[in-house]
């Protein structure tokens, strides 16, 4: 392997870790010896990427460093330009123009035979048809999430029964045909998911839930069944 590429590599590895992992199992997942690792190490963090640890006591890279775009290989730009006009068509106005921006930022540095793949890719995301009403922005239930602030939802059931919610979002499922908003209720203590075609009118009350996001999002996980991506 080549040396770019082992960077490349070890990067990717040390991402996936949130916690340090030791130099033994890093060389060990990228079959390398353990002075090469060390060798690549030193390397990265000479190019500015903030690797934390030391020999014995295992290495964990914090948030901040990014890789330039020109080491994407054509499989990642495609996957890239894929999500971002499947965003660009599903997500919020707001959404859709960063979804664009990003990819318009990810073509300016691209070396000329890659910016072609990009441009030229065959995978195309259809519009949403439009049925029935749009439901609200979802800009505000976004905002509301990163907060962790409450909600309160004027909300119609399947059978069109009205009813106000106090709730705390906690994500946004995207559905082929429906978006819905994951939330604990606070008139049902307990989880429940609000189509947001059904939600009539919004208020970000601006005032922060008791429990931090990530451990409801994981209760919502176990609650489901369903395993954390």
């Amino acid at each position: 392997m080549a040396r770019a590429d082992r960077l490349l590599a070890l990067l990717q590895v040390l991402r996936r870790h949130r916690y340090p992992v030791t130099g033994e199992a890093l060389a060990a997942q990228l079959s390398v010896s353990l002075r090469t690792l060390y060798r690549d190490i030193a390397a990265l963090r000479g190019q500015g990427a903030h690797i934390e640890g030391e020999p014995g006591l295992g290495y964990v890279l914090r948030p901040g460093f990014l890789l330039p775009p020109l080491m994407f290989t054509q499989e990642e730009i495609e996957a890239l330009v894929l999500g971002g006009r499947w965003v660009a068509q599903h997500g919020d106005e707001v959404l859709a123009a960063a979804a664009r921006e990003a990819v318009d930022k990810i073509a300016a540095v691209l070396p000329a035979p890659l910016r072609r793949t990009l441009a030229g890719t065959g995978l195309l995301v259809a519009s949403p048809r439009p049925d029935g009403p749009p439901g609200p922005s979802m800009a505000p239930i976004r905002a509301a999430i990163r907060d962790e602030c409450k909600l309160v939802l004027a909300y119609r059931d399947g059978a069109g029964a009205p009813s106000q919610r106090t709730v705390w979002p906690v994500a946004i499922g995207f559905f082929e045909q429906v978006r819905v908003l994951i939330a604990w209720c606070e008139l049902r203590q307990d989880f429940r998911h609000f189509r947001l075609d059904r939600i009539a009118a919004l208020e970000a009350t601006g005032e922060r839930y008791p429990r931090h996001r990530p451990a409801l999002l994981q209760a919502w996980h176990a609650r489901q069944g369903i395993p954390e991506q």
